[in-house]
């Protein structure tokens, strides 16, 4: 074996070794730390852009299922308008029925009628201060008049992945009620013909409101799903193995250990050349 001075080719080496086994322990560290084998780019290109991929879309399926919750909390406020009317509505049949025979005189059916008119403004009260977000829902005056509601229930910007509701108006005119008076015998039998069509119109209205909730329960549920798988693709993709990574960093450790230990037995090796000199 050459001896030589000026250029130590042993200890170069241990040394290109030793840098080697130092970057190691420092990416070994970084993943035990942050718990992420994917860190940069540069730790793996095509698992990095995947993973943010699916980090992407997680994000998006996350606001996705708010947008759910608050748009069943909409319903809701629907909902609880139309139960509400539907009751006031049984009561003016009520009424309407009462004063729809000859047992009761006009007098009577004139304090019938107060309570049935006070009943109307009740109802059309509720159906214009149901609102959400400062957004009337169940409110026009228009027969038969409906709002069109889109909720967006998905990550993409595809028809799949919108709900398009419909609220029906459920105003006094909307019902055909409107008009409706007990004080005379004929306007109180004309009277029960409107409320029993009001009352028709208003469980339908109740029966497709609640088909929407059962929907979007539905749609809650799968979101949740989705976001689960995602970030279980995402996991096995991004996040470190930490028992294999702590295995990892103990041989870096060991090899960082003994490279220093080699370095200086090179650097000394050089040392052998004054024995000769002697």
């Amino acid at each position: 074996m050459a001896l030589r001075i000026n250029t130590n080719v042993t200890a170069l080496t241990v040394q290109r070794n030793l840098t080697i086994n130092n970057r190691n322990l420092s990416q070994s560290l970084e993943r035990l730390s942050t718990g992420y084998r994917i860190n940069r780019a540069a730790d793996d290109a095509a698992g990095f852009a995947v993973a943010n991929t699916f980090k992407a879309k997680i994000a998006s399926l996350r606001v996705a299922y708010q947008n759910a919750t608050e748009s069943n909390s909409m319903l809701q406020v629907a909902d609880g308008a139309f139960h509400e009317i539907e009751s006031i509505l049984v009561r003016m049949k009520e009424l309407a029925t009462q004063a729809a025979g000859d047992q009761i005189t006009n007098s009577e059916r004139e304090l019938l009628n107060t309570e049935f008119v006070q009943l109307q403004g009740e109802l059309d009260r509720i159906a214009q201060t149901s609102k959400y977000n400062g957004v009337t829902l169940v409110y026009s005056t228009g027969s038969g008049a409906k709002t069109t509601f889109t909720f967006q229930i998905g990550a993409e910007n595809v028809g799949h992945d919108q709900l398009v509701v419909e609220l029906n108006s459920v105003s006094t005119a909307a019902l055909g009620v409107s008009a409706a008076k007990i004080g005379t015998l004929a306007s109180a039998q004309a009277a029960m013909t409107s409320i029993d069509s009001a009352l028709s119109s208003i469980n339908n209205y109740m029966s497709k409101l609640g088909a929407y909730q059962n929907r979007l329960q539905h749609t809650m549920d799968n979101l949740n799903i989705m976001i689960e798988n995602y970030s279980a693709s995402e996991s096995a993709i991004r996040d470190a193995d930490m028992a294999a990574e702590v295995t990892t960093f103990t041989k870096n450790q060991i090899l960082q250990q003994s490279g220093m230990a080699m370095l200086a037995q090179a650097n000394a090796a050089p040392q052998q050349i004054l024995q000769l000199l002697g």
